[in-house]
C-alpha cells in the first residue's frame, strides 16, 4: 500500500519520523530512544547536537542476563529502564527526552519508561 511519499514504510517508521521532527536531544537533556525486537530491548541515550551515543544498554547484556527477573518480557523491560537510569546517573544525566521510536506507548515501551522514572530519570 503506497501513500504519497511514504513508499513502503511501515506505520511504525512513519510515526517515528513524525516524532523525530519534534524532539531532539542536547547535552543538558539528551534523547533516550528505544528499539524493541521480538526477543530483546535496546535503549540508547543520544546527544543529537554532537551526534554521539552517550550510553547504550541492552536486555541481552550481561547486567540483565545474570539476574532472575519475573514478569516475562515486560518485567525485563522495567529492569532495563532501571538499569539505564542507574547508568545515566553515574554519567551525571538526570533529565532526558523520551523517544518511543514510533512504538505505541504501552506494554514493554511503557515499562521501560516507568522503570527509568523509578530509577530517578526525569522526562
Amino acid at each position: 500500500m503506497i501513500h504519497g511519499n511514504r513508499g513502503s514504510l511501515s506505520q511504525r517508521k512513519v510515526r517515528a519520523r513524525r516524532v523525530r521532527k519534534k524532539i531532539s536531544g542536547t547535552a543538558e537533556c539528551p534523547r533516550m530512544t528505544v528499539y524493541r525486537s521480538l526477543k530483546n530491548m535496546y535503549v540508547q541515550i543520544i546527544d543529537d547536537t554532537k551526534g554521539v551515543t552517550l550510553l547504550g544498554v541492552s536486555s541481552s547484556g550481561p547486567d540483565l542476563k545474570s539476574k532472575k527477573i519475573e514478569g516475562g518480557k515486560t518485567g525485563v523491560a522495567k529492569e532495563l529502564g532501571k538499569l539505564v537510569a542507574e547508568k545515566a546517573k553515574e554519567m551525571g544525566i538526570s533529565r532526558v527526552v523520551f523517544d518511543r521510536a514510533g512504538y505505541l506507548y504501552h506494554g514493554r515501551i511503557k515499562a521501560i519508561a516507568d522503570g527509568a522514572r523509578e530509577g530517578g530519570l526525569q522526562f
